[in-house]
């Protein structure tokens, strides 16, 4: 029973559905039925935020849907796992929006509408015009022209280049964690202003968030019945992808809110919609879940297919659409080459469960399963995969797939940090101390700036001397990783590469310039280019003027020439008597430098 803090009771009978996906003309959602007469609409944020508060917006629509409002949260066109809109993608947010309430309207049966809106997601909301009930504007921004200089703030500090200084920007662009606002965008935020609206969004509106009076006090002056309040844990929800946190307190808020005074239950709730399929001219995608509740999408051509399936593995906390969703716009190009994919969350990341241990994902050791439990959807489905992808926490888990089954015949493995670790790494703290920072303490202190945050007591010295010596450790394990003693061992790294490739399997390695996880190569397979390329299979290769995150369409190129040529190359190798087609463009040449590269960056 949900009650409110007067003790009055708000449902009597909680329920909580499994959502479906659906979709909203070119937007991909997941909508949740309850049993009353309100539907809950949720407007995320845009871009970079919305990545990193993407799971706590799944909980907070699960917690609503548990209190018995249907309930309905959405990609914008152009987004996550959402089609590219045909026009400009602030009037199709708006239009997404509107399309969203009368979803609920007629599929749920809902006769009072709540809109909760995130970020960018309640300016938008408030200024759709849809016909609502109730608004929860979650930390709104006043102008699209507060929201751009907010972006472009966090776009000096998160978009940077191995050496720290920010990433070249398009012109007349804005990208922001990988996410671009292209010029119609950009002129479209510049427009949006609450202020200059002449009618309330909604007759009672719930507003959180710093500096939100002045705007209280405006709706309240259209007739709006307004409660304003802090949103203490804000940055905490939209600032770090890889440890946002769900802010319970301040959700329970907006679930009462949203849920309180629910109208009576629906006398007969039309059935749930059927299965939900994506399609443009190139591709069509369908939705599915597997394994321990596992959710993945199987992109396949519209036209002839080749026969060929890439498995693509979550990297850090990315939801599978991918960062910057680079992986959706990857799906869709390969399919445009007769190549399907299957992108999908490991469990705790995206629209999948939550691990046992409530544990992050990264790099833990039995994520791969999985990795397999997709593996054996696809072959199940027809679509066994040959080629296995990922980007960094993403590669090591692919590595692990790999090894361990014989149904892979390829890995695509870009900046891969690590390929095993000992077990009892805490794994937390490897990832703070190691990818927040590009640079180690040691380059750092020759920085005059360093030594000031020391002394400013910004840094502590107890804190770099626990680094100094996590950092020392890893350097001696590296020394030591090509010893006689370990590398005829079947269990190490060189021994367990030696076995895949005795079953014919190959892994091309890919870095940006200067990652951090380039030395790994050195550690285990030596200094020589031809050496290294006859171990794995395919020479390392480096690109040029590349972040970590492959964030440039030019930089994403690149990987998908990559990637298709190791596909039909691997084709070639399971048909015998069949030759590999050349991937057009073909893929990057090794620079010839690559002995000295990895010398000098180790």
């Amino acid at each position: 029973m949900l009650t409110d803090g007067a003790g009055q009771t708000l449902i009597d009978e909680p329920i909580a559905a499994e959502p479906v996906p659906v979709m909203l003309g070119d937007a991909f959602g997941w909508y949740s039925p309850g049993a009353r007469r309100r539907g809950v609409l949720l407007c995320g944020t845009f871009g970079f935020e919305q990545w990193c508060a993407y799971r706590s917006w799944r909980e907070l629509a699960g917690m609503i849907a548990g209190a018995g409002c249907a309930a309905l949260r959405f990609d914008y066109p152009g987004q996550g796992d959402s089609r590219d809109p045909a026009g400009p993608e602030i009037p199709a947010a708006l239009e997404t929006i509107r399309a969203g309430v009368a979803f609920l309207r007629e599929q749920a049966g809902a006769e009072e509408i709540v809109v909760v809106g995130l970020r960018l997601g309640a300016t938008l909301a408030a200024l759709s015009g849809a016909e609502i009930d109730r608004l929860v504007m979650l930390a709104p921004f006043p102008t699209g022209k507060a929201y751009r200089r907010e972006m472009a703030m966090q776009a000096r500090l998160i978009d940077v280049m191995p050496d720290r200084t920010p990433m070249p920007q398009e012109p007349d662009s804005l990208m922001v964690g990988s996410f671009l606002l292209g010029p119609r965008t950009l002129a479209d935020l510049a427009r949006l202003d609450l202020a200059a609206a002449e009618r309330a969004p909604a007759p009672r509106i719930l507003l959180l968030g710093p500096k939100v009076d002045a705007l209280g006090e405006r709706y309240r002056a259209l007739g709006s019945e307004v409660e304003t309040g802090p949103f203490p844990d804000l940055t905490q929800l939209v600032s770090d992808p890889l440890f946002s946190r769900t802010p319970d307190q301040t959700f329970a808020l907006v679930r009462d809110f949203a849920v309180a005074g629910g109208s009576l239950p629906v006398s007969s709730p039309d059935p749930l919609p059927g299965p939900c399929r994506l399609a443009d001219a190139a591709w069509q995608e369908e939705v599915s879940r597997f394994g321990p509740g596992l959710v993945g999408i199987l992109c396949r051509p519209n036209g002839p297919w080749t026969g060929d399936t890439v498995l693509v593995v979550n990297s850090g906390r990315n939801p599978r659409a991918g960062h910057g969703r680079q992986t959706t716009r990857l799906a869709r190009r390969l399919a445009a080459s007769g190549i399907a994919s299957f992108r999908f969350d490991l469990r705790g990341i995206g629209d999948s469960p939550a691990r046992p241990d409530g544990s992050l994902p990264l790099y833990a050791a039995d994520s791969v399963a999985d990795v397999t439990a997709a593996i054996d959807h696809l072959a199940a489905s027809g679509f066994a995969p040959g080629v296995v992808l990922g980007n960094c926490s993403g590669a090591y888990q692919a590595f692990q797939a790999l090894s361990g089954d014989s149904r892979l015949r390829a890995a695509v493995l870009v900046n891969l940090y690590r390929f095993a670790l000992k077990p009892g790494t805490d794994i937390e703290t490897m990832v703070r101390d190691t990818f927040r920072h590009s640079q180690g303490y040691m380059a750092r202190a020759r920085q005059g700036r360093f030594w000031r945050r020391i002394l400013t007591g910004d840094l502590s010295v107890a804190r770099i001397a626990r680094a100094l010596v996590r950092d020392a450790a890893a350097r001696l394990d590296r020394w030591t990783t090509r010893a006689p003693w370990r590398t005829l061992q079947s269990t190490s790294v060189a021994g367990r590469v030696a076995a895949l490739r005795r079953r014919g399997a190959r892994i091309c390695m890919v870095y940006s310039a200067d990652d951090l996880g380039i030395p790994t190569v050195q550690a285990h397979f030596g200094n020589s280019e031809a050496r290294v390329a006859r171990r794995l299979g395919y020479p390392v290769q480096i690109l040029e003027g590349t972040d970590h995150n492959l964030s440039r369409a030019v930089d994403q190129d690149r990987i998908f020439a990559i990637l298709e040529g190791v596909v039909r190359e691997a084709r070639a190798a399971d048909r015998p008597g069949t030759a590999a087609e050349p991937a057009s463009p073909q893929p990057a040449k090794p620079p010839a430098d690559l002995t000295l590269r990895l010398s000098r960056t180790g």
